[in-house]
């Protein structure tokens, strides 16, 4: 055992302790960097159990057994008021009876308890806890007071805590050999730390894990977050040479950007891939709003968005992660999304087809050469193109010749190989060809034995030599678009680091908006003021004219143009359509003498005591597409950007797509890109390609006077009209509500 019953080891020798003997250059504890105190705790050399007990069902027995049949590498110190000894290691009566230092304490006692225990642990010097106990702010009330304590003594005595109310933390490490939890299983080492914020998922994910034959460099369970978080564990991992693939559940996170920020740094930088199962709402979730932008706008729709900038990919569930994660971990990155199938059923290979391509992958063109090849090893029935079928007989010779010449074939950048068990098939004989060949050309083979008992011996040859199985071939091809999508992320990586600043007046846009919140604590910003506050940033909006009283109607008409657009504006009429407060294409002075005095009539009709400051009569914008851009501001994560199918069908259509600002010329384009009715801005039927760039610099300049201005509550721009290519936008519509900013508001 890794514990002592007699001598231990002094401080210094701790402090000197480099582990067992291994490839591994030697390391010193006090020559690791510390990332932000977590590294003491992730490889802590001595710990103090406290809670620890014999009592049969007791969590501190369990965490207590974890350790010691774990292997740990370090020194233990059970810490109870009464025993003697805990599973036969010297037990000490308090945290200031143990003789030498300890770098972490786990901490499994009553909740009341634990702030007092927590500070003494920092006044002995240990750099951290690890919180198990449950009874904190999940339960409210005196939990939250708890809580808060403890975050008082994390921030006064600089102790790192993770926790309370976790399962703990596992670290395989040969060095360290840490089961720090009550969890039930150990895992087997590997290449991808699990993070959670569900210590009860921890454990069936283990579970799961074990049963998939995949390991894990750390696993992480943090609980309630009273101190460290996410992203603080996120950046010990960046940095982690045993970690190559990051896999988290989360329910919220702490800081949209400085979540981002470490999962650019972790995803273009350090080239590791991150894959988050997210669940539960921001602490406001979507809101009742005024405008377009801010029902659209959810809690979700901001989350999908930080993970898009961060180059972090989404999943569904559990099983599609570790899909997901299987391939990530076992496999090299597909240079491109050409790929090939090969089976021995016709059937299969049509499934892995249209899932292939419904998630963004092509079927790889076969050359001629590798045809001819194919046509020397198959038999005539089988089909040559791709996929490639072996046919139902097939021995595992006549897959090998297939596998390995369509894996070299220069057009194909990853393969899925599918087996449907015959009678006559070679299970495991073609299960070992995977590996052999995969090891010859460096590009991606997934495996598709289809089925659980006739398959099962060679499905496990496949997971114990790196190639992942999927039990239908589905899921292999949306694992492979997987990777295939983070590849052509990285290869975006120079174009991500620069937010290119426009020029514009923010300072006369920041006076305005003191102004109008000098008295009110929110404010409605007319469509008239918008248009100036849209042109101080340069977005191009129409030439118009305030029409206070109907004198001024003939000025206005010189000023502005035939044919004109006019709306009622009025701080109580949002939405002017609703309120018959347009009238489009006024092509003569009487039409426009007209509808002014219609606009007038139907504002009073609709709201009897609306105030009306007057109408607003703008050129007519000629014909074009029809968008919308917008921006809301989240109160965890500040600024989001819209943008989307524009026109008074956008709450129904919902083609939108959300990004938080301010953010990079790419994420602009793939705004633009990811809508559903992409290809209308393509231009369909006949119909000229939009001004893509112009519409781009829209979405920029948008994004800046979100980010320059936090009073800015919620802004839509619906319609801004897309003219063809070189014809530049326009401003239709437009509409602000601010906001005094919250202290403490992002």
């Amino acid at each position: 055992m890794a514990y002592s019953r007699s001598r231990q080891p002094s401080r210094m020798e701790m402090m000197m302790y480099t582990g067992d003997s291994s490839d591994r250059e030697a390391r010193t504890f006090a020559g690791r960097v510390e990332n932000n105190g977590i590294d003491p705790i992730i490889n802590a050399r001595s710990i103090a159990v406290i809670g620890a007990s014999n009592r049969v069902g007791s969590v501190g027995l369990a965490a207590f057994k974890n350790l010691l049949s774990a292997g740990y590498k370090g020194v233990l110190y059970p810490v109870h008021p009464r025993e003697k000894s805990i599973q036969g290691v010297k037990a000490y009566p308090a945290l200031e009876a143990i003789p030498d230092f300890v770098d972490l304490a786990v901490v499994i006692i009553g909740a009341d308890q634990v702030p007092g225990i927590v500070q003494s642990a920092a006044d002995r010097g240990i750099k951290g806890c690890i919180v198990i106990s449950a009874g904190f702010k999940e339960i409210g009330g005196h939990g939250v007071v708890l809580e808060n304590r403890l975050k008082q003594i994390a921030a006064s005595t600089g102790i790192r805590i993770i926790g309370p109310n976790c399962l703990g933390i596992i670290n395989t490490d040969p060095d360290i050999r840490m089961n720090a939890s009550f969890a039930r299983i150990m895992p087997k080492s590997g290449n991808i730390a699990f993070i959670s914020q569900s210590g009860a998922l921890c454990t069936s994910v283990l579970d799961y894990a074990a049963g998939r034959n995949i390991g894990f460099s750390k696993f992480i369970s943090f609980g309630n977050k009273a101190d460290i978080n996410e992203i603080d564990f996120l950046r010990y991992l960046k940095e982690d040479p045993d970690t190559q693939l990051i896999l988290m559940y989360l329910e919220d996170i702490s800081s949209g950007h400085a979540f981002m920020e470490i999962g650019k740094e972790i995803t273009y930088q350090a080239g590791k891939p991150i894959l988050v199962v997210k669940s539960g709402r921001s602490t406001e979730g979507a809101r009742a709003a005024a405008s377009h932008t801010g029902s659209l706008a959810g809690s979700d729709a901001t989350y999908d968005a930080i993970f898009y900038q961060s180059g972090i990919q989404r999943v569904e569930g559990i099983n599609e992660l570790f899909n997901y994660a299987e391939a990530f971990s076992k496999q090299p990155l597909p240079r491109g999304n050409r790929v090939a199938i090969v089976t021995n059923a016709g059937g299969p290979g049509i499934m892995a087809t249209d899932a292939a391509v419904r998630h963004g992958l092509k079927l790889a063109t076969l050359s001629e050469e590798t045809r001819a090849k194919l046509k020397t090893h198959l038999p005539p029935t089988a089909s040559l193109g791709n996929p490639v079928d072996v046919i139902g007989d097939a021995t595992h010779e006549r897959y090998e010749a297939a596998i390995r010449t369509v894996v070299e074939d220069d057009g194909v950048d990853g393969a899925i190989v599918i087996l449907t068990p015959q009678a006559m098939t070679d299970i495991l004989e073609t299960a070992e060809i995977l590996p052999r060949v995969a090891a010859d050309v460096n590009k991606p083979i997934l495996g598709s034995f289809m089925g659980m008992v006739d398959v099962s011996e060679g499905v496990e040859y496949l997971q114990s030599h790196g190639i992942p199985n999927y039990v239908f071939p589905e899921a292999a091809a949306r694992s492979m678009a997987a990777m295939v999508r983070f590849g052509e992320r990285l290869a975006t990586r120079e174009r991500r680091r620069v937010i290119t600043r426009m020029p514009c007046d923010a300072d006369g846009v920041a006076r305005f908006f003191r102004v109008k919140l000098a008295a009110n604590e929110k404010a409605y910003v007319s469509e008239a003021e918008a248009y100036d506050i849209f042109a101080a940033y340069h977005l191009p909006v129409p030439r118009r004219r305030m029409i206070r009283d109907a004198s001024e109607i003939d000025d206005a008409v010189a000023a502005v143009g035939l044919p004109a657009v006019m709306k009622i504006v009025s701080p109580d009429i949002i939405h002017k359509s609703d309120a018959g407060g347009v009238k489009v294409n006024l092509s003569t002075p009487e039409a426009v003498r007209s509808a002014y005095d219609e606009i007038i009539a139907n504002a009073l009709r609709y709201k009897a005591d609306a105030r009306i400051d007057g109408v607003l009569m703008v050129e007519m914008a000629g014909k074009g597409v029809e968008v919308i851009l917008g921006a809301t501001r989240d109160p965890a994560f500040g600024p989001i950007c819209m943008f989307g199918l524009g026109g008074i069908f956008v709450e129904v259509m919902k083609d939108v797509t959300f990004r938080l600002a301010p953010m990079w010329e790419l994420s602009a384009e793939n705004m633009i890109r990811q809508i559903k009715s992409f290809r209308i801005l393509e231009g369909v039927r006949g119909n000229p390609p939009s001004d893509l760039d112009a519409l781009k610099q829209c979405i920029m300049k948008l994004s800046q006077l979100a980010a320059d201005h936090p009073e800015i509550r919620e802004m839509d721009i619906n319609p801004l009209i897309v003219y063809p290519e070189g014809g530049g936008c326009v401003v239709a519509d437009g509409r602000i509500m601010l906001e005094r900013p919250r202290k403490g508001a992002v």
